[in-house]
């Protein structure tokens, strides 16, 4: 097999998408640098995974905004309400913008 690099937004050869499935059927090969995981291990990685995305989940909330607001935020681009969520963050962290905003 060749040396295939990927690129997000590449469009494939239809030779590089035969590789890849090529690849994709072989076996994995285990080795010194890449042993078979035991089944204590997978399960331990499974539950910090678990914990992780508890971690993560962020609680769903429903706020006014001045239609100006929402307008600027939706001109970022798409992401737009993670832009706003970060936003917020760093706002709630910032004495100052708290004590001009209350």
């Amino acid at each position: 097999m060749g040396s295939l690099v990927i690129r997000k937004g590449m469009t494939l050869t239809e030779a590089q998408i035969e590789e890849i499935e090529r690849a994709a059927a072989l076996p994995p090969v285990l080795d010194d640098d890449a042993p078979e995981l035991s089944t204590e291990q997978l399960r331990r990685m499974a539950t910090m995974a678990r914990e992780r995305r508890a971690m993560a989940k962020k609680p769903v909330v429903s706020l006014r905004i001045s239609p100006e607001t929402l307008e600027k935020a939706r001109a970022t681009g798409k992401g737009y309400t993670g832009f706003l969520s970060r936003l917020l963050d760093n706002a709630i962290n910032d004495p100052e913008m708290v004590s001009r905003s209350l």
